[in-house]
């Protein structure tokens, strides 16, 4: 028969103490946390053979406690914000060389946004771990700086574990699921940002075809094509400053939520993980996807559309990206007011020193370049999904 540890409630006095000690944390919370830690040090001490065998389960106790809260007010001390770098590092530490696509080079920078991603569906994985462990509802999150630090030590020790494997070996699992990332990565890692906009295929609003957004996605897409291009880092290079940008974009515009969304769907994430992650309701992420929706339209067509055609090798020095018989019939669409807005554009003028020229404000100026714009990406997208159709044949 198995030794049981010493008293869980010995333990749980003893964390308890430290806890109300070291920590400005309520009593409750206190309480709260030091029983979740003793019941997960008795937990272990009964599992474990090594401790059984031991001959002194009720010293590997106590020092199996001491080391679950050090642990954890080490990330306490450390605060929310430092917390997170701190523990970010100590994973990013081990699976950097794991994190490579296969077949194909990537940069130092590329390799770090995918840890980035790979690490935040860790983080998620590990949150699972904890409530399944310490009995906790499937909607518990960490709320407090003394949960914050017990979720930040559980993940590390989570990502550290020893799995066994044939032939007595073994790895920790996070290296196992860093390996298995790597190998669903493709060829070369590409944004749709047309499901991160949409939702992807299973949400309500899946009809929706906005051809802007359409053009961006379908760019994503052809990122894969200049893996043997001498120029693929600095397409890689535009493609990141766009969704740094985008994001930047979002938050000056108090749209936090909009980019938390936009990070969300980065990875691909069904939508029930990600309603889960940011705590809303269908009905609410529904509003919130319609509102990123505006946002990136606008982002894409106004506020910084010399860097998003610039990517999409569409920008003034290309016609927009139009073949001359596009270009053609997009000159005669927007008319001679249009024609001069588009001249003073290619000289480089400014928005102020155009609105002076046309005698308009600058307000003015933006609305009429973003409706040539659109009229541009429609007329690209139109001759692009013609031209689809008939190489299919």
């Amino acid at each position: 028969m198995r030794e049981i540890c010493q008293s869980v409630e010995t333990i749980f006095q003893l964390l308890l103490d430290e806890l109300k000690k070291s920590t400005r944390a309520s009593e409750q919370n206190c309480r709260d946390v030091a029983e979740r830690l003793a019941a997960e040090v008795n937990r272990i001490c009964t599992e474990s053979q090594r401790i059984q065998d031991s001959g002194d389960v009720e010293a590997a106790a106590v020092s199996l406690a001491q080391h679950r809260l050090q642990q954890c007010l080490h990330y306490y001390n450390l605060g929310s914000s430092l917390g997170r770098v701190e523990l970010h590092s100590t994973l990013s530490a081990i699976v950097y060389r794991y994190i490579t696509p296969p077949q194909v080079q990537s940069s130092y920078q590329g390799r770090i946004e995918l840890i980035k991603d790979f690490l935040q569906g860790f983080y998620l994985e590990a949150l699972n771990g904890f409530r399944r462990e310490a009995q906790l509802p499937a909607t518990y999150s960490p709320r407090t700086r003394l949960e914050l630090a017990e979720y930040m030590a559980f993940a590390e020790r989570f990502g550290k574990r020893r799995i066994p494997l044939p032939r007595n070996r073994s790895q920790q699992l996070i290296i196992l699921r860093a390996q298995t990332f790597s190998q669903q990565q493709p060829r070369e890692t590409s944004v749709d940002m047309e499901q991160a906009a949409d939702g992807g295929a299973t949400d309500s609003d899946r009809t929706w075809n906005d051809s802007s957004v359409h053009s961006v996605r379908e760019a994503m897409a052809r990122q894969g094509e200049v893996t043997n291009r001498s120029d693929g880092d600095e397409s890689d290079s535009l493609r990141q400053n766009v969704i740094d940008e985008l994001i930047a974009y979002l938050k000056e515009r108090n749209q936090q939520d909009c980019a938390d969304y936009f990070v969300l769907r980065l990875q691909d994430l069904p939508t029930n993980e990600i309603e889960t992650i940011l705590g809303v309701t269908p009905r609410q992420r529904d509003y919130l996807q319609q509102r990123f929706k505006y946002h990136l339209l606008r982002f894409a067509m106004s506020h910084r559309w010399e860097l998003v055609h610039e990517w999409l090798e569409a920008d003034l020095d290309r016609n927009l990206g139009l073949r001359p018989a596009q270009w053609q019939i997009f000159l005669e669409q927007i008319g001679p007011e249009g024609q001069r807005l588009l001249k003073l554009k290619q000289q480089g003028l400014s928005d102020a020193e155009i609105a002076k020229i046309l005698g308009i404000t600058a307000a003015q100026v933006q609305k009429r370049w973003f409706k040539l714009l659109e009229l541009a990406w429609e007329l690209r997208n139109r001759s692009d999904s013609g031209e689809g159709a008939s190489s299919d044949e």
